[in-house]
């Protein structure tokens, strides 16, 4: 008998699930991954926010010690400080990588996020909504232009889970129907990232967790994606 992994990822195929993914890859650690099927409404059962409250992947079991920790910053952060690997202890640059991090999960990631439910999933979206989130996507995509200019990572020499976490974004612009022509540092830097043997694994189950949540997005009905998107009967007014 296969001893049990030390971790349990409950996920989908979401940026915000990769990130902790690439991590994993990253460390080599050992771990199971659980797909949550968010289309079928399986992140409300009562099992899954017994992990998370709030409803949402990623969640990480550390069998371990017994820890459970939510939220891809979070998580991110928890992994590199058990192992040691991709943030600093101390100083000025951990507080580099830190900003950047949260400059991804404050920003990077929830306006790529309504970006897409709002060019993809919401066909009677007003153009205000449409613009704007595709608007601030490409400013975001500006500032790490910027940033990447005289770096080879955010965070100068070292890779670290700042990067990992805006890969999870940017390296899928196309996906996201975003400009990359003229951005050749992002392009450079996507593809350094890409190169890594961690990040081929992590695309490998990306691609396969994708394929299921395609099949059983066609399976759901209105009932299920109003759920999923709170609108209809499970929009909140008070």
């Amino acid at each position: 008998m296969s001893p049990q992994p030390q971790f349990t990822l409950y996920g989908a195929g979401s940026s915000a699930v990769m990130k902790v993914v690439l991590m994993l890859e990253e460390l080599h650690l050992s771990y199971r991954f659980e797909h949550v099927k968010i289309f079928r409404g399986e992140q409300f059962s009562p099992a899954f926010q017994a992990l998370n409250p709030n409803g949402r992947v990623p969640v990480l079991v550390d069998h371990g010690t017994n820890r459970t920790v939510f939220e891809s910053g979070a998580i991110l952060i928890y992994l590199a400080e058990e192992f040691g690997e991709f943030l600093p202890d101390k100083g000025e640059e951990r507080y580099e990588v830190l900003q950047w991090l949260m400059l991804e999960v404050s920003g990077i990631g929830p306006t790529f996020g309504q970006h897409l439910h709002f060019t993809r999933f919401e066909p009677n979206v007003s153009d205000y909504a449409r613009e704007r989130y595709t608007s601030q996507a490409i400013r975001l995509m500006d500032v790490v232009e910027q940033r990447l200019q005289e770096r080879k990572y955010l965070c100068d020499e070292q890779y670290s889970i700042a990067d990992m976490a805006a890969f999870a974004w940017l390296g899928r612009l196309e996906v996201f129907k975003l400009p990359h022509e003229g951005r050749k540092n992002i392009v450079r830097w996507c593809k350094d990232i890409a190169a890594r043997p961690a990040t081929e694994r992590m695309e490998q189950l990306a691609r396969q967790i994708r394929d299921e949540a395609t099949a059983n997005r066609s399976q759901a009905g209105e009932d299920d994606m109003d759920r999923l998107f709170g609108r209809g009967e499970f929009l909140r007014r008070s």
